[in-house]
């Protein structure tokens, strides 16, 4: 399979079978429109809010610019973008935390639990780079997976069970709304990953690959899904707390 031509004037044009390419493309594009949304509302709320919005718009900006790079890299290469992906991540990941931290302020969050929640995704995204760029023979990626998926399971609990859940149900209201939305976001969204890393590398899990999946198009999925989703759901604790005050 061809997966680009090359036009007369030099420039690379996606072939019609390459899904991956495509995803790739949408990806960037969406990253690009949510940017633009989130960063052209900051001033539409209250001062405490524009902070969280700009961190949304971060968060999709970091990944617009990103996934520019990854589908250049896989239009010139037709290889997994690897080493783009986890630049990315490592730096949209602990910003997904930090909105954590950002919503729960209200309720008397203290920094310690925002580095925390930073530490333990660091922890998930290093080894999970290690599992599928260092140690890519079996048995390397399950064992630094497995380690990866100790960090998640800790985020996950931290979350839905430990300190962030019981400041949560102390704000109530929409804060605990929002919480809860992101904690499903955590516990499914984030769940997409794990199937792109067992898709894509060697161990007992390699029977995923029989099945037609990608390990790329499951990321880009999984990107597109969690990193937008975030943002609109921040966006709309946003709207709702700055309705109910304007109408107090």
């Amino acid at each position: 399979m061809k997966l680009l031509t090359m036009l007369i004037d030099g420039t690379q044009r996606i072939a019609t079978d390459d899904y991956v390419g495509f995803t790739f493309f949408v990806g960037c594009m969406a990253m690009m429109a949510a940017s633009a949304f989130f960063f052209l509302s900051m001033n539409s709320f209250d001062k405490k809010w524009r902070t969280s919005i700009l961190v949304s718009g971060l968060i999709t900006f970091i990944a617009a610019v990103h996934y520019w790079y990854m589908r250049d890299y896989w239009a010139s290469f037709a290889e997994s973008p690897t080493f783009f992906r986890y630049v990315d991540w490592v730096l949209t990941v602990p910003l997904m935390c930090v909105e954590f931290y950002l919503i729960l302020k209200v309720a008397g969050a203290k920094k310690s639990l925002m580095w925390q929640l930073i530490f333990l995704s660091v922890v998930m995204l290093v080894t999970g780079y290690f599992g599928e760029a260092v140690h890519t023979s079996a048995p390397g990626p399950a064992i630094w997976g497995f380690i990866s998926g100790v960090a998640y399971f800790a985020i996950v609990y931290i979350i839905w069970f430990g300190a962030a859940k019981k400041l949560a149900e102390q704000a109530g209201g929409a804060v605990l709304k929002a919480h809860k939305t992101l904690c499903w976001f955590v516990l499914v969204g984030w769940a997409i990953y794990p199937l792109g890393y067992m898709a894509g590398t060697e161990g007992w899990y390699d029977g995923l690959a029989g099945l037609g999946l990608n390990m790329d198009v499951i990321y880009n999925i999984g990107d597109a899904v969690n990193k937008i989703g975030f943002g609109l759901v921040v966006y709309s604790l946003a709207v709702a707390s700055t309705t109910k005050t304007s109408e107090a």
